[in-house]
């Protein structure tokens, strides 16, 4: 696999970066900065990444198929208008808990925005424990609650049949599969398919490949492993030079480019004189794989 290459394409660094999607209308990646609070994207065109600042840790974003983008901003599902740098509340969750926040969110292939939320961290990956949880926005933008006791709700996506959920719990270092009914989005029986080893530390952020093969960005890890979810193994292993790898997607022309976000949250001077590229964007080419293009919100 000596053709894989790792380029930092936005050196902005992030304090955690986040939720990367490709956005194939601008030709430009998403994402955010969660505690940076703000909304970015970046064009390999003009190498240049815009941000919008709002109000509260903005922990994803998703396209929107009426235009414009959906993010979940502290305990908010929220709509941004790109061009107005307008944010307008859809619905709040957690309303009985003081000290959550969303984090890791991103759209079904029905148009429905999965996002869970955690508690709010005393440092990175250190919370009180099983505040969160899962939520479904639905186009209708009525909000289903699948399930609390969460640590930290994280990575998520679909199997290629759309038969199968897959969700990360960082906490339990682990990532889960369930049952998916496309029809209703109702998920259910719970199993893991893949436990992180020492090394590969916490499982962040997460995507699929057109192989049906699961990308696992690892916090702390420096890392992104590929899974093959059907036989619980682990595939491929890329190192990246900055331990706080927080989530990836696939984008580019023909969705052949990962990009992977990473955190400088956390780390002291030293530790970032070593790692200057934390918190950057980068861009892996090489892999042999290509991505599946997000789904827009249907709302």
């Amino acid at each position: 696999m000596s053709s894989v290459r790792i380029e930092c394409v936005a050196k902005e660094g992030c304090r955690i970066g986040e939720s990367p999607v490709w956005d194939e209308k601008e030709g430009a990646l998403l994402y955010v900065d969660i505690t940076g609070r703000k909304v970015c994207r970046w064009s390999p065109v003009t190498r240049q990444a815009q941000a919008i600042p709002v109000d509260a840790p903005v922990s994803s974003v998703a396209l929107r198929k009426s235009g414009d983008y959906v993010i979940t901003l502290g305990t908010r599902f929220a709509a941004l208008k790109w061009k107005e740098e307008l944010v307008t509340t859809i619905t709040e969750v957690d309303k009985d808990k003081a000290n959550t926040r969303f984090n890791d969110g991103k759209v079904d292939p029905a148009g429905r925005y999965f996002a869970g939320t955690m508690a709010e961290e005393i440092r990175p990956a250190v919370l009180e424990r099983h505040q969160g949880s899962l939520y479904t926005l639905f186009p209708d933008l009525s909000v289903v609650k699948h399930f609390d006791q969460v640590d930290i709700s994280n990575g998520l996506d679909w199997s290629l049949d759309h038969k199968t959920f897959f969700y990360i719990d960082s906490l339990s270092y682990s990532v889960d599969a369930f049952d998916y009914d496309l029809q209703t989005g109702k998920i259910g029986n719970r199993r893991s398919i893949y436990k992180l080893e020492k090394e590969e530390s916490i499982p962040d952020g997460m995507c699929i490949d057109t192989e049906g093969k699961l990308w696992v960005a690892c916090y702390d890890g420096g890392r992104v492993i590929r899974l093959d979810p059907e036989t619980g193994k682990r595939l491929q292993t890329v190192k990246l030079p900055v331990d706080k790898t927080t989530s990836c997607c696939f984008g580019g022309k023909d969705y052949s480019e990962m990009y992977v976000t990473s955190a400088s949250d956390g780390m002291d001077k030293e530790w970032l004189s070593r790692q200057p590229q934390a918190g950057g964007i980068f861009k892996i080419t090489g892999l042999g794989v290509k991505g599946v293009p997000p789904y827009p919100f249907a709302g």
